[in-house]
C-alpha cells in the first residue's frame, strides 16, 4: 500500500493535476520495464495533464480520474468548493502559497453556509487546500482522503503490470464537472477504434452495497449504460469466480458522462471498490474489495 498512500498525499485538486501527473509519468517510466508489455505513453501538447498507456492491440480502455475534491481560497478567509467535499468544522486542510506551506482550518457557518479558514495569516486568493492526509491500514482496510480516486489509479497502475492489450486513461476534472474524457474518448475512437470502456472509480457504502462483499458493478447512477454491454460484463464476472456486488443508483456520476454524451457509439460501465464516509478524510475501503477490483479488472481486460 506504500503506492497507495504516496498518491494519496500528492496535491492534485480538479484543474492542477500536474503533480500527479508528473509522478505517474515517473513513476511509469520507472517500472514499465518490469511489465508485461511496455505500452506506448501519450501525454503533453495536445493532452493537458491527461496521459494515454497504450498496450498491444487495445479493445477496451481502462478511465481513471487523478483530480480531488478540495477548496479554493477566495476572499479574505472565504473559501469555495472544488466539487463535492464532506463540510465539517474542524477538518484540516493543506496547500502552498508564494508565503510558503499551510496547514489550517476548515470553518463552516451552517445558518448562513459561508465556508472559511482559520490560520495564522491570509492566504493568497485563489490557492487550493485539500484535505490533510492521515493514511491508516489495517489488516482488513485502508483509510485516507482521496481514496476517491487515487485508489482507482493505484488500481489501474497494478492492471498495466500484466495488461497485453488496451488502453489506460489518466483524466483530469471529474470531480468538478469534467472536461477531458470528451478529448480523450475522441482520440482513443478515431486512433484505435477503440469504443468500449471500464470506469475505474470508487463507488459508496450503500444499504445494498457492503464492504469486503466485494468489487461493484454499477448497473447505473444518474446515467444509464447499455444494457447489453453491462450485461456482457456481468456474465464475464459470473465465470471469472471473482467477488462482486451489484449496484443500483440514480444519483452521483463519473467519467462516463463524457463518454455518454460522446459524439461516438461508446459503451462504459462503472466499476470500482466502494467506500464509507464518502468525500471526508477518512474515506474507508475494505482490502477484500480492492483485491477483487483489479482482479476482475484484469479479466475484464482479456474477455471484452
Amino acid at each position: 500500500m506504500k503506492l497507495l498512500e504516496q498518491l494519496c498525499r500528492i496535491h492534485a485538486p480538479s484543474g492542477n493535476e500536474k503533480n500527479l501527473s508528473e509522478f505517474l509519468l515517473n513513476y511509469i517510466e520507472q517500472h514499465k520495464v518490469q511489465w508485461k508489455v511496455q505500452p506506448t505513453v501519450i501525454s503533453g501538447e495536445g493532452f493537458q495533464d491527461c496521459i494515454l498507456l497504450i498496450f498491444g492491440e487495445p479493445r477496451t480502455a481502462i478511465f481513471a480520474h487523478m483530480d480531488s475534491i478540495g477548496f479554493t481560497v477566495r476572499y479574505g478567509t472565504q473559501l469555495v468548493k472544488i466539487g463535492g467535499p464532506s463540510i465539517m468544522s474542524g477538518y484540516k486542510l493543506v496547500g502552498e502559497d508564494s508565503k510558503g506551506k499551510i496547514e489550517c482550518t476548515l470553518e463552516s457557518n451552517e445558518e448562513e453556509g459561508d465556508l472559511h479558514y482559520d490560520f495564522h495569516r491570509e492566504i493568497e486568493r485563489g490557492t487550493e487546500l485539500v484535505f490533510k492526509c492521515d493514511f491508516r491500514e489495517t489488516e482488513e482496510t485502508v483509510q485516507s482522503c482521496y481514496m476517491d480516486n487515487r485508489l482507482g489509479v493505484w488500481s489501474a497502475l497494478k492492471v498495466a503490470e500484466t495488461l497485453e492489450n488496451g488502453i489506460i486513461a489518466f483524466s483530469c476534472w471529474e470531480e468538478h464537472g469534467g472536461g477531458s474524457v470528451a478529448y480523450l474518448a475522441k482520440y482513443i475512437y478515431e486512433n484505435y477504434g477503440v469504443k468500449q470502456a471500464i470506469v475505474s472509480d470508487i463507488t459508496w457504502v450503500t444499504e445494498g452495497v457492503q464492504p469486503g462483499d466485494g468489487v461493484v458493478i454499477s448497473m447505473r447512477d444518474s446515467l444509464i449504460p447499455r444494457r447489453s454491454y453491462v450485461q456482457k460484463i456481468i456474465s464475464i464476472a459470473k465465470e471469472s469466480g471473482v467477488a462482486y456486488q451489484l449496484e443500483v443508483e440514480g444519483a452521483g456520476g463519473s467519467d462516463a458522462k463524457e463518454l455518454q454524451h460522446s459524439a461516438y457509439p461508446w459503451d462504459w460501465c462503472f466499476i470500482g471498490a466502494p467506500e464509507d464516509n464518502v468525500h471526508t478524510p477518512d474515506e474507508i475501503v475494505h482490502k477484500k474489495d480492492i483485491e477483487s477490483m483489479v482482479a476482475l479488472y484484469e479479466v475484464l481486460m482479456q474477455k471484452l
